[in-house]
């Protein structure tokens, strides 16, 4: 299989990372996929963009409308989260895309929604010329030692208040 690349942290910019290589991928005119876990919000640069990337630039989200926090998550969360990667196993099939961001799988495995085990088996089945981005917070330990490059984000300094800057944060 190709390469993994793993952003994790408390800081901001994960998806940002991932969205990044997927920028130069689709540059290059190369496929990428982006699967999204536990997102649901479409007024985001990354999926507002998909129809002037089409054809090689596809975003799917499997996240609860209205989801915010983890302390609401239940079995809504974690049949959605399943049916991502069920997903994700289809596309690498089908599709066979060049790059597979798999936008907060981290976050996802922590929060007990899927289980590691299964991620790692479903890493080892991806084709020699798929590389795969994982994001997200709190990354297992068992991702990190499977990873080609981990890059850890940490938060250094932020304004007080929130910043939700259209373009930047969204």
């Amino acid at each position: 299989m190709g390469y993994v690349y793993l952003y994790t942290g408390t800081g901001g910019g994960k998806t940002t990372n991932a969205l990044g290589l997927a920028l130069r991928s689709v540059g290059h005119k190369r496929k990428v996929v982006i699967i999204q876990f536990l997102k649901w919000w479409k007024n985001t640069g990354e999926y507002k963009i998909r129809k002037l990337l089409a054809p090689y630039y596809e975003i799917y989200q499997f996240g609860r409308k209205g989801w915010h926090g983890l302390s609401n998550l239940g079995e809504e969360d974690k049949e959605l989260a399943k049916k991502a990667l069920k997903f994700a196993e289809k596309i690498v099939k089908e599709k066979k895309p060049h790059l597979l961001v798999l936008d907060e799988i981290n976050l996802a495995l922590h929060c007990k929604l899927l289980d590691v085990e299964e991620v790692l088996k479903f890493l080892d089945e991806i084709p020699k010329k798929t590389d795969v981005v994982l994001t997200g917070r709190f990354a297992p330990k068992e991702l990190i030692d499977r990873a080609d490059f981990v890059n850890e984000i940490i938060d250094v300094k932020h304004p007080e208040k929130m910043v939700t800057t259209k373009g930047i944060q969204y």
